[in-house]
């Protein structure tokens, strides 16, 4: 099963999508820190051993093929507006687009669970 779930995202890397980016391309538009930055999280929340280190970069990589940076940007942003208070931010936490941008990175975030953990 592992063996075709990596043939599978070798096949992936290498299509190209309508947009013209091909998908090792787009799995390289997350830039070092913020994949360094995500598996410092991802080892703090699941252990700090060399399996974890794998497990959480394979993770990143996983988000990144299903997600383009700036909407990972986007939904981290929401997140981190979510967690405030104040009328202002009230928005952040009930409106369609801000509740799709987290939905979105969500789902990248269980894909990636699932594939790598």
């Amino acid at each position: 099963m592992m063996r075709a779930a990596l043939s599978a995202l070798a096949i992936a890397l290498t299509a190209v999508p309508a947009g013209g980016q091909s998908m090792s391309e787009r799995l390289n538009d997350y830039p070092t820190e913020v994949r360094a930055d995500y598996v410092f999280g991802c080892m703090a929340a699941n252990g700090q051993s060399r399996e974890v280190l794998s497990k959480c970069a394979c993770s990143i990589d996983v988000i990144a093929s299903i997600l383009p940076y700036d909407k990972y940007v986007q939904a981290e942003t929401v997140l981190s507006l979510q967690q405030g208070s104040g009328e202002q931010l009230a928005m952040f936490k009930s409106a369609v687009v801000p509740r799709t941008m987290v939905a979105d990175l969500r789902r990248a975030q269980a894909e990636a669970e699932m594939l790598c953990f």
